[in-house]
């Protein structure tokens, strides 16, 4: 059984989720429905329809149709569904939710039809796009390690900041801040998983999940931590379900800053925000009872004076959702783009594309850990063009297997925007130097895939991108945790043993 963890960008999961919604399967005339129809019926009204086509047939047979059981109250024995529920709270919020059914909710014979249906239409392989010849050079950058180790590394969060950056590791439960030249400067313990940082002037907020690994139990919380001296630390909000990411925002119009949480937990998280009060504590406002949440912005998409807010979930029902302030704490929620369950998003950045003054979306997609990972010709980095309207199109698509994170930048300053981008499950036995890529914008829109040689010495799952020395130009840092390959050919060994956290691409431009 594969251990799992979730970061911003990074999300473990049940890959097809159906606890909230339990249809009931229809028929035309006196023809029963076949496996096809049945599928649409119960997997698509909770989440895009999957087709078969998606996942090679012994992912089907091994790991999503059981899973897709459990959620219609389908066991192979009397354990299983005692096994799926932890022990503690988050056990309680499960049966509450009523997420794994005592009974079934469909006759053998219907669901016999669905698997038959998986098992008889999906391939034995996935085709793959052709493999891009990626240079081993990055003429725009050097490559610097910090003189400091963790082992095994164990990074969920890399934040850049002016004159340096800030680093979360789960395995020892600290926070980190380096100077512009990767000294450290300060240390702090914060527990398991600080994945989520807001810098103020005078404060962090650190949003912590409070559990590496999965869980429903409510543990994570959200951390201040002053900058200067004489105050002490204290917590904004607690008892959260495996947060990962807040933004801050006044979303009501009170002048006090309020939050947006996602809490990605596992069986039985949400979307919320979180009302400042005048007494400084804060309201639950729910926004999507739905778990998997994994990160949001706040502007104003409409252009009516409110703040909405743009969330991307994983979990089964994926995509993004926007929910638009109507005024007086008021949302109304409008899907933008959904995805089939297996795609594995990951994580998502605005900017403007085509300079029309439209945010647009750079999307990647690539979590890959809920059964032994499979190459997907779907994963990889998009950009979505916002018409206006926040109705979006897809523009751009390349191909990376196992796709973390992305930022899109103009790193060597030629009018163009660049894109850097990480793959947590790359081809490791084919193309591990995937791993990391710099697609160098021709100007054109064509862009030429660039890596390092060093990329294997971490395992990177966690990114950003800023001027960490103030010289001008736009730096790149990796996060990287230990993590295991299937097969393993030593990879995991070497990382523990490098115990490297995270390195710098320094850009050599100015």
């Amino acid at each position: 059984m594969m251990q799992k963890i979730s970061v911003p960008f990074i999300l473990f999961c049940a890959v097809l989720l159906l606890a909230h919604c339990r249809p009931s399967p229809g028929s035309s005339g006196n023809t029963p429905p076949g496996g096809e129809a049945l599928a649409r019926i119960y997997c698509a009204a909770c989440h895009q329809y999957p087709g078969p086509e998606l996942l090679p047939r012994a992912t089907w047979a091994g790991h999503v149709l059981p899973r897709m059981g459990y959620m219609l109250g389908i066991y192979p024995d009397g354990h299983t569904r005692a096994s799926l529920i932890e022990p503690g709270p988050g056990g309680q919020a499960i049966l509450t939710a009523r997420i794994f059914p005592e009974s079934p909710l469909i006759d053998t014979a219907a669901w016999q039809k669905i698997q038959d249906f998986y098992l008889g239409q999906a391939p034995d392989t996935l085709p793959l796009p052709k493999t891009n010849r990626i240079k081993e050079e990055l003429s725009l950058f050097q490559v610097e390690f910090p003189d400091y180790h963790l082992s095994p590394p164990s990074v969920t969060l890399a934040h850049c900041t002016e004159n340096g950056l800030y680093v979360g590791d789960a395995n020892s439960r600290g926070l980190y801040r380096f100077d512009g030249q990767l000294a450290l400067q300060q240390a702090a313990k914060v527990r398991e998983g600080a994945v989520s940082l807001h810098e103020t002037e005078q404060n962090l907020r650190v949003t912590v999940m409070g559990s590496f690994s999965p869980t429903d139990a409510p543990s994570g919380f959200i951390l201040q931590l002053p900058k200067a001296g004489g105050r002490a630390p204290s917590f904004l909000l607690q008892n959260l379900q495996r947060p990962v990411h807040s933004a801050f925002a006044d979303l009501n119009g009170d002048g006090r800053e309020d939050i947006v949480v996602c809490e990605f937990a596992k069986w039985t998280g949400c979307l919320a925000w979180w009302e400042q009060l005048e007494n400084g504590s804060y309201e639950k406002h729910l926004l999507r009872n739905r778990p998997g949440a994994i990160k949001t912005e706040v502007q104003d998409f409409n252009r009516d004076g409110h703040p909405d807010i743009l969330a991307l979930f994983g979990q089964g029902d994926e995509g993004f959702y926007v929910y638009y302030n109507e005024g007086q704490g008021q949302f109304r929620e409008a899907p933008a783009l959904r995805f089939p369950p297996s795609y594995g998003s990951s994580s998502f950045r605005l900017f403007d594309y085509n300079d029309d003054g439209h945010p647009d979306i750079l999307y990647t997609a690539g979590d890959n850990a809920d059964y032994p990972p499979v190459l997907k010709p779907y994963h990889g980095v998009r950009i979505f063009e916002n018409d206006g309207s926040m109705q979006f199109e897809e523009k751009f698509f390349y191909p990376i297997p196992g796709t973390y994170g992305a930022v899109a930048r103009d790193f060597n300053q030629d009018g163009a925007l660049d894109i850097a981008a990480i793959s947590f499950f790359p081809n490791f036995e084919k193309q591990p130097n995937e791993s990391f890529l710099f697609l160098e914008n021709d100007g054109l829109g064509n862009f030429r895939p660039h890596t390092f040689p060093q990329a294997g010495l971490g395992r990177w799952i966690v990114m950003d991108a800023g001027d960490i020395d103030r010289d001008g130009d736009e730096d790149i840092v990796l996060g990287s945790l230990a993590f295991e390959v299937i097969p393993d050919a030593g990879e995991v060994e070497k990382w523990v043993k490098n115990g490297i956290p995270f390195l710098v691409l320094r850009n050599q431009l100015k």
